[in-house]
C-alpha cells in the first residue's frame, strides 16, 4: 500500500498541542501507521492536508441501544418492549452519531437485549470500535434492569463475575441508584457492600477484566473506593477525601455532567418545579468544582456522556462533555485527553497518540479547537485509513 502524506498545520497528539508556528507537520502514513512526522514541511509534497488533526475520540459510557433524541417519557418506555430489529437499527444510527463527532472507540455501559454484543460483533474494525459489559450486574428489585442481571443477596458473586468475563471486554456495576431530583440525594444504600464488591473486582481481575460502577452518593463513593473499582461513573456529590483516594489507587472518574445538565435545562419536560430546579442547579455546580479539583489532585478524568438518556444524543453529547471540562476549568488539552489517549491507556486498548509507530487513528477538523472550540460541534473527518 502507498504511503500517504498528511500535511496538517497543527496537531494535538494525545497529551500536547503542537502548535502552527512550529508546523506545518508532514505525518507519513503508511499500512496504518504513522513512520515519520515532519516538522516545518511547507515545501513538502503531500496528498491530503488537514488545518487540525488528534486522535480519534472515545466515548467512555454510553448506551448504543438508546435513542436520547427522543424526549417523550412515555415513548422511551415503551421502547423498552421494542423488537431486537428496531433496538439494532436505533443503535446502528448511534454508531453512525457517534463516528460523524469523531468518535473511534466507544465502550458501551450495558443493556439487558444484547444489542451491545452484537453491535461490537457487526463493527469488528469499523469506524467505530465497540467495547461491551453485555450485561452489568445489580440486586433484584433495585435500579438498574434496562441494563443488568441480578445477583441475588447472600449469593457467591465471583461465579457470576467469572462467566461475565468470558464475553465481556468491562464488567459493570450498579452500585447505587439514581439522584431524586426533587430530594437532591441518592436514597437507598449501596447494592453492593464493600466485601461484596471487592470480589467482584477481584474475580475481574483476575481474568483481566476493568470495572466500572455506575455510582453517585457519599455512602456509594466510600465502598467504591474502598473496593478499588477502576472506575467511578457519575460520581455525583463527591468529596475532597474521596478524590485524595481515587488519586491514590488510580481510580478513574467518568462525571457524566450531561444527563443531570439536560434535566436542568429543560425541566418542563419531567415537570420539574422551582425547588428541584434549584436543586439541579447546585448539584451541577458541585459537581462542576469536583471536577475542576479533581483535575488539579490528578484524578484519572475520562470523558463519557451516558448518551442514550433524555437529550443526551450520541456523537453530540461526547462534544458537549468537553465543553463541560473546559467550563469547569480544564484546559482544552486536559479535556481533549480525557477525551483520546487517558481512556486507551486505562483500557490497555491500542494507542492512538500521535507519533511516529503509531496506528493512525486520527480526525481532522478544519481549525483548531485550541483557537476555536466551537469547530468540535462541527463534525470530524477520519483521516489516514
Amino acid at each position: 500500500m502507498a504511503a500517504l502524506r498528511l500535511l496538517a498545520d497543527s496537531y494535538f497528539d494525545g497529551s500536547a498541542l503542537h502548535p502552527e508556528r512550529e508546523g506545518p507537520y508532514l505525518l507519513t502514513i503508511e499500512d496504518a501507521r504513522i513512520v515519520s512526522i515532519d516538522r516545518q514541511a511547507s515545501q513538502a509534497p503531500f496528498d491530503e492536508r488537514a488545518a487540525f488533526v488528534m486522535p480519534g475520540l472515545v466515548e467512555a459510557h454510553a448506551h448504543l441501544f438508546l435513542d436520547g433524541g427522543e424526549l417523550d417519557f412515555d415513548k422511551r418506555n415503551a421502547y423498552l418492549n421494542a423488537p431486537k430489529d428496531e433496538m439494532l437499527r436505533v443503535a446502528r444510527e448511534n454508531i453512525g452519531r457517534n463516528a460523524a463527532a469523531g468518535v473511534t472507540l466507544l465502550r458501551d455501559a450495558g443493556d439487558r437485549y444484547g444489542i451491545n454484543d452484537a453491535i461490537r460483533a457487526e463493527q469488528g474494525g469499523g469506524s467505530v470500535v465497540v467495547r461491551s459489559p453485555g450485561l452489568g450486574i445489580k440486586r433484584p428489585k433495585r435500579y438498574g434492569g434496562f441494563m443488568a442481571r441480578d445477583i441475588e443477596a447472600g449469593g457467591d458473586v465471583a461465579p457470576v463475575v467469572a462467566q461475565m468475563a468470558t464475553q465481556a471486554d468491562d464488567i459493570k456495576i450498579i452500585l447505587t441508584g439514581i439522584i431524586d431530583f426533587a430530594a437532591g440525594e441518592v436514597k437507598g444504600a449501596p447494592q453492593f457492600n464493600e466485601e461484596e464488591l471487592r470480589a467482584i473486582v477481584a474475580t475481574a481481575h483476575a481474568r483481566g477484566r476493568k470495572t466500572f460502577a455506575h455510582c453517585s452518593g457519599l455512602d456509594g463513593l466510600k465502598v467504591a473506593v474502598a473496593a478499588g473499582v477502576d472506575s467511578i461513573e457519575h460520581g455525583f456529590f463527591m468529596t475532597p477525601d474521596i478524590l485524595d483516594a481515587m488519586v491514590e489507587k488510580r481510580i478513574a472518574w467518568v462525571p457524566t455532567v450531561s444527563p443531570v445538565h439536560f434535566q436542568w435545562a429543560r425541566p418542563e419536560l419531567a415537570g420539574w418545579d422551582g425547588n428541584t430546579i434549584g436543586n439541579l442547579r447546585r448539584i451541577l455546580d458541585g459537581h462542576a468544582e469536583h471536577i475542576a479539583l479533581a483535575y488539579r489532585k490528578g484524578v484519572e478524568l475520562v470523558a463519557g456522556s451516558d448518551a442514550g438518556s433524555p437529550g443526551v444524543v450520541h456523537g453530540a453529547a461526547l462534544i458537549d462533555e468537553i465543553f463541560h471540562f473546559v467550563d469547569a476549568g480544564l484546559p482544552m488539552a486536559a479535556a481533549l485527553e480525557a477525551t483520546t489517549s487517558r481512556p486507551r491507556r486505562l483500557w490497555n486498548a491500542p494507542t492512538a497518540s500521535i507519533g511516529a509507530g503509531a496506528a493512525a487513528d486520527l480526525i481532522a477538523f478544519g481549525r483548531s479547537p485550541f483557537e476555536t472550540p466551537e469547530v468540535l460541534r462541527e463534525g470530524a473527518r477520519r483521516v489516514g485509513i
